[in-house]
């Protein structure tokens, strides 16, 4: 574990540093931010934490961390600014709420004394969404962000509905509701059906999340996985027309499809490639 008083003295240092920019002589662009003027940076620290974490970039995650904690500094400073409160105050919430909803962690005793039950990840789930209500919120399905990206949020709901018993009990039925789903976005099809179209096509990624979860996988990375393994295709593929000094724009499909499925061939069997 780090030594806690070198977290705090360089915590500090960060608060002071974005005291600094944000103040008089600070740096303009600082000084005009504004809590929603930085969402698209949060999101973007966060996603490339995630893409550090999913190369195994250990040197790049240490980094990104940071980048990601300077806009939590930074909001909880705008925050201080306003007098709405204060980055010791976020803290303090989210230990407080830590220690609250794992009882049998920080309370074993008190927990002994009444019929807890098992102590299995599941169970425990369980018990988490339990305190959640007990807190305030009006839905089990409270509490996933509506900006998430749509995979991730459809998983996430779905894993709260399952947690009270609202799911397939096996893939199969699941993987036929994909097929009943495709079904009915063929039907709006055939009627050109614009707005029922999307309707279903919602529906069948929303059952494809399913069958994913089911299987657990993550719909997020394993779409985002393929999305890297196409791009990494079509890359070759416009490498491979323009070392035959062939116009990829004038190339028929028949002709693309040729290259691609020469190009999957190459790396299906090179176990150091896609």
């Amino acid at each position: 574990m780090a030594n806690s008083n070198e977290v705090q003295s360089e915590l500090k240092r960060l608060q002071e540093v974005v005291t600094r920019l944000r103040g008089p002589g600070g740096c303009p662009w600082d000084q005009d931010q504004t809590p929603r003027s930085l969402i698209p940076y949060i999101l973007e620290e966060a996603y490339e934490v995630i893409e550090c974490i999913e190369d195994g970039d250990v040197d790049g995650l240490k980094a990104e961390l940071g980048d990601l904690m300077l806009h939590i500094v930074m909001q909880a400073h705008m925050a201080e600014e306003k007098g709405q409160f204060k980055l010791e105050e976020s803290i303090r919430s989210i230990n407080d709420k830590l220690i609250r909803r794992h009882p049998h962690v920080f309370d074993p005793d008190a927990e002994e004394g009444e019929d807890s039950g098992p102590h299995d990840p599941e169970s425990l789930l369980a018990k988490w969404e339990q305190a959640k209500l007990a807190e305030g919120r009006r839905s089990r399905l409270d509490g996933v962000p509506r900006n998430l990206s749509a995979l991730i949020r459809a998983q996430r709901i779905q894993e709260k509905a399952s947690r009270v018993g609202f799911d397939w009990d096996d893939v199969a039925p699941a993987l036929e509701k994909v097929h009943e789903e495709i079904s009915e976005l063929l039907e709006a099809w055939e009627k050109r059906a614009v707005e029922e179209m999307e309707d279903e096509l919602g529906d069948v990624l929303f059952s494809i999340v399913n069958v994913a979860r089911l299987m657990e996988i993550d719909a997020e990375t394993a779409l985002r996985s393929t999305v890297d393994k196409f791009k990494a295709r079509f890359h070759a593929l416009e490498q491979v027309f323009a070392a035959e000094g062939r116009d990829l724009e004038k190339a028929s499909l028949e002709e693309m499809d040729q290259v691609w499925d020469r190009i999957k061939h190459k790396i299906n069997h090179r176990p150091d490639t896609l």
